[in-house]
């Protein structure tokens, strides 16, 4: 791997809520990739987003889902699991699931025969999914919608699990704008680059994150009150996702817009 980064130091077929992190962890995760792509890259993703940046774009899905145009991506911003199921045996929604549509999209990104609206559109998806997909409620149970239903307390006030992680853990962590979220954690070692990139299959992503989910779950029962002490024990998990989508969505864009480059990201076909 070459030129990889410059170190600074499930049936969920009803409408309801499913955000994924709220709109400072999408710019974050944005913004973090942005700051690690290779000027032939960059230059890909200026030519089609004329000009804006994919931070612009970050959290676009997640209004442009609840459109007659795009509401065939509903489905895609989560991967549902229940409790009794695992990752492997989960039941897969014909009209698509994070996991999948990581990987068509990054195909249509990568398919230079492509119109340029096309691939423009499929970077727009491939932005917000790979936060989406780092946010462990995005791999939660179908019958509680992603913990949407899963009623817990945050400082005593009525929540909702999948709430909680959105946005309000987040910012209860650190009141940060995007940018000083990028400047405060990414600050990843070569070593841990490469232990971030290892594995690069959407597959792989969706699975760690359900494996964070079950460990979130076991750690809220419905009806917990979250308080100080959960947001302290949280916080390294929500930095470290938010650093994973950031790297892993630059090495995809470097690997498929950057010839020279030789990244790790890796789709698969279906």
């Amino acid at each position: 791997m070459n030129r990889l980064f410059t170190f600074a130091g499930g049936l969920l077929l009803t409408v309801a809520p499913c955000l994924g992190w709220g709109q400072k962890g999408h710019d974050t995760v944005a913004f973090i990739a942005e700051n690690h792509l290779t000027a032939s890259a960059k230059a890909a993703v200026d030519s089609l987003l004329q000009g804006k940046s994919i931070v612009y774009y970050s959290n676009w899905l997640d209004n442009a889902s609840h459109t007659p145009e795009y509401a065939y991506t509903k489905t895609w911003h989560y991967k549902n699991i229940d409790a009794d199921q695992t990752y492997r045996s989960a039941p897969l929604l014909e009209s698509g699931d994070i996991v999948r549509a990581i990987n068509e999209q990054a195909a249509i990104l990568a398919d230079t025969n492509m119109v340029d609206g096309q691939r423009a559109l499929a970077l727009k998806i491939l932005v917000h999914l790979l936060g989406d997909i780092h946010q462990p409620m995005h791999l939660g149970h179908a019958s509680d919608l992603g913990g949407n239903r899963w009623d817990v307390k945050y400082f005593r006030s009525p929540a909702n699990l999948h709430g909680v992680w959105d946005s309000r853990l987040p910012e209860s962590a650190h009141k940060w704008s995007y940018t000083e979220w990028q400047q405060q954690i990414d600050r990843a070692t070569p070593e841990e680059c490469r232990e971030i990139l290892a594995d690069a299959y959407p597959e792989h992503w969706g699975e760690e994150t359900y494996g964070i989910c079950k460990a979130v779950y076991e750690a809220t029962p419905v009806n917990t009150n979250i308080s100080y002490d959960y947001i302290a024990e949280w916080t390294p998990v929500i930095e470290k996702q938010f650093l994973r989508g950031g790297l892993r969505l630059a090495d995809m864009l470097n690997t498929i817009l950057d010839p020279a480059y030789e990244g790790a990201f890796k789709p698969l076909k279906y």
